[in-house]
């Protein structure tokens, strides 16, 4: 109970969210909606940004919680605003007001909120990079160390402008590689639903008819008779049986490290699939890579990143490999071939980028080609299987319709 009482009292406040008018320094009336612990502390704000209040009051909070349009962050909104900043900062609009014109333009409570939370200690005096890591849920270890590099370098303008392309790359190929993944498991599934269906309440209205035809049944029919019987008595099993995988499955690959990294490996020995989700992890590494590397971020620092984000532990391993390598001074095409999992395209590249001293342009150029192939390996993917998925729900549907009407057939010839 101590315990519990303890994480309780260390849990931080959730803000509450004003609603206020006021007079700038140039005399002109603004108003706004900023978080706050409460009304003092947000005139205090206010004052320091050279607003004088004349009216605060908090916002109220949508009935049962409805039509408040506050909407779960996702990592595309984030890749959105990022270009947005960016766009902004390219014309010379100052950050602070940039952060604030997109939060009162977005139709995200919770975006507003997390920007007026970020705008608000920025107009403070912290730095941009600082206000982004209280935020880790949304902005990850490499896009505040891109932003703090460019910060310190006085480019911040250029850097967002990376970040932005980099977000959206990496978001259209998480994208890609679901909807290489989603198709076919939602036909099945839809294929699935049909069939027990069909065994669970059109089969046994057929089993009914054939009781009254007094003769034997064909073996075939006879098989579906049986499959539909099981299903009927123990369906709620299978269905339980199915979920408590799901469940189970989420929870050790969520808890265990090692079973995750296993997984890892099987997926990319799958056939087809498996040649994509390389070519997608080589990409990421790529353009994780190019972009950190661009930025200012020391070669080792930018090899760990690139570990994290390439999305599989096959490869976060041998890039983290790579990384002590490089740092007993190594060069990184060596490194990379002494790996074995980097096609020779790829290191030839790097080794080229190394020789001239355009790492960064040489893994961008590797990044373009590995995205266009993951995009025409799941368009061609799509392409393949929608006839053998088309074949399979044929032969399933098609195969019980024949089990039922087979009787029907025989009894007619004999007639």
């Amino acid at each position: 109970m101590a315990v519990s009482a303890k994480k309780a009292a260390n849990k931080p406040k959730e803000l509450d969210v004003f609603i206020w008018n006021g007079v700038n320094r140039k005399g002109k009336k603004i108003n706004g909606e900023l978080p706050a612990n409460n009304i003092i502390e947000l005139k205090a704000q206010l004052r320091k940004q050279g607003i004088t209040p004349s009216r605060v009051k908090k916002k109220p909070k949508p009935l049962f919680g409805i039509g408040g349009g506050d909407k779960a962050i996702k990592p595309a909104d984030i890749a959105v605003i990022t270009r947005q900043i960016a766009t902004m900062l390219g014309a010379g609009v100052p950050l602070v007001q940039s952060i604030e014109m997109i939060g009162k333009g977005h139709d995200n409570g919770n975006m507003r909120k997390l920007l007026a939370e970020i705008g608000t200690k920025l107009a403070s005096g912290i730095p941009l990079s600082d206000c982004l890591r209280e935020h880790p849920k949304y902005f990850d270890d490499l896009y505040c160390d891109l932003v703090a590099s460019g910060e310190q370098s006085g480019a911040l303008e250029t850097i967002y402008g990376r970040i932005a392309t980099y977000k959206e790359k990496a978001e259209a190929l998480k994208a890609k590689i679901k909807k290489a993944m989603t198709y076919p498991i939602s036909v099945l599934v839809i294929a699935a639903i049909v069939t027990s269906i069909l065994l669970i309440f059109v089969v046994p209205v057929f089993q009914d008819i054939f009781n009254g035809f007094g003769a034997e049944l064909p073996a075939f029919t006879l098989l579906v008779i049986a499959i539909s019987e099981f299903m009927q008595a123990y369906w709620y099993m299978g269905l339980g049986a199915i979920f408590a995988f799901i469940y189970l499955f989420k929870r050790v690959h969520r808890s265990n490290q090692k079973f995750r990294d296993n997984v890892d490996k099987a997926i990319l020995k799958l056939p087809v699939f498996g040649d994509l989700l390389e070519k997608a992890a080589v990409a990421r590494y790529a353009r994780t890579l190019s972009t950190t590397f661009a930025a200012g971020v020391p070669l080792i620092d930018a090899l760990e990143s690139a570990a994290g984000a390439s999305g599989n532990a096959v490869f976060r391993d041998a890039i983290l490999e790579i990384r002590n390598e490089v740092a007993s001074g190594m060069q990184m095409n060596l490194a990379m071939r002494n790996s074995s999992i980097f096609p020779d395209m790829v290191i030839q590249m790097v080794a080229i980028g190394e020789e001239s001293g355009a790492v960064d342009d040489m893994l961008s150029k590797v990044a373009n080609v590995y995205e266009a192939e993951v995009d025409n390996a799941v368009d061609n993917l799509t392409a393949l299987l929608e006839p053998m998925i088309m074949a399979f729900l044929g032969v399933v549907i098609g195969g019980l319709i024949i089990a039922m009407y087979l009787p029907i057939f025989q009894i007619g010839s004999i007639v």
